[in-house]
């Protein structure tokens, strides 16, 4: 019976990521107010646990590798992502670690693009 909990728990928040990820970036318009609040918790409970919002301004999350090659190579796969939404993070890229840093900067904080973006991420390879 407690398997069968844990599995269906699995299931739902891989189903809540997904739903996020299926959806496309946005341009935004200036003078539209940051997220804030409330809404930033619902949207970062949609993230894979590794993102963290920082000061209700950026998300931040920090990857692992074993080595140089394979960061970069996951540091390429974003870059293509960022270029494929019009959506591009801060990238740090050092021996076996990328760090992503994301927000909208025409508005100098969080909007709903930068959560679908960073769900976009989980789902690419190495994430």
């Amino acid at each position: 019976m407690i398997n069968i909990k844990i599995s269906i728990m699995i299931k739902t928040e891989f189903k809540r990521m997904s739903d996020l990820a299926k959806n496309e970036c946005a341009a935004c318009k200036e003078g539209i107010p940051p997220l804030s609040g409330d809404e930033l918790a619902r949207l970062a409970g949609q993230l894979n646990g590794g993102w963290r919002v920082v000061n209700e301004h950026h998300l931040e999350r920090e990857f692992k590798f074993p080595n140089f090659r394979q960061a970069l190579q996951f540091a390429n796969h974003v870059g293509e992502l960022a270029e494929a939404q019009s959506h591009h993070p801060d990238i740090y890229l050092a021996w076996g670690k990328v760090k992503l840093t994301l927000w909208t900067h025409k508005i100098d904080g969080l909007t709903e693009s930068d959560f679908i973006f960073a769900a976009k991420v989980d789902q690419l390879p190495a994430a």
